[in-house]
Formats: C-alpha cells, structure tokens, sequence
C-alpha cells in the first residue's frame, strides 16, 4: 500500500540554473514558483522549480555537478497543439513534428531546452 497521492515534482538537469530560468520564463512563459539557496559552504546548493500558471505539478531546475546535463522528458497539456508549436517555433524554440491525433493517442509534438530536456506538448484528454 502507498500514500502517494500525485505526480507533485518532476525534475530536469541543467547545464546552468539562470539560463534555464530565463528559458522557462521568457521564452515559454512559465512561472518562477521558487529559487532559494539551502545548505552552507561548499555544501550550499540552490532549488529552482517552474511551471505554467496554474499547475498543480513543478518541474525543478537542478544543476548537474560533473555529468550530463538533460535527457529528461516531462509531458504538458494544451488546449491548442498546433498554434502552441508555431508560438514556440517563432520563438526560435527547437520543435519537433506534429505526431499522433488517431484513436486513442492524442495529438502531441515535443519541444527540447538547450540541455536537451524534452517538453511533449498534448491535446489535453476529452474523456
């Protein structure tokens, strides 16, 4: 038996936390939802989350310390996939083709920071 009740954080690694805030911010909009330092020393870290306005769930910003940055992929909901994609293309946002939209499988594209995390936007869910 569990106690989880929801998906509350999802978290990508970044190459630097303010270049990632001014993407999420500036370029898709997103709200800055925390930035606080913690810890002391060389030990002090830094907790960065976003999200679009109005969402229950966070995505947070971890700088990586001596790997990889991205590879992460979180999905995101919208009412209008194809204006979204043109809106974040204009933007000079990297974005991939229009797929789905049959049967079951909502219409989707993703979209990718320049760490290489991956934004899947969906048609939000009719059922």
């Amino acid at each position: 038996m569990t106690t989880v009740q929801s998906i509350a954080t999802a978290m990508f690694t970044v190459s630097s936390q303010d270049e990632a805030i001014t993407f999420y911010r500036d370029t898709l909009g997103w709200e800055v939802r925390t930035d606080v330092t913690f810890g002391e020393g060389d030990e002090q870290g830094r907790w960065v989350e976003v999200a679009p306005r109005g969402s229950h769930a966070v995505l947070a910003l971890n700088e990586f310390q001596g790997g990889v940055p991205g590879g992460g992929a979180i999905g995101v909901e919208s009412t209008d996939v194809r204006a979204e994609r043109e809106a974040l293309a204009a933007a000079g946002v990297t974005v991939g083709e229009i797929m789905g939209g049959e049967g079951a499988v909502p219409l989707m594209f993703s979209a990718s920071d320049r760490d290489g995390n991956n934004i899947w936007v969906v048609a939000v869910s009719t059922s």
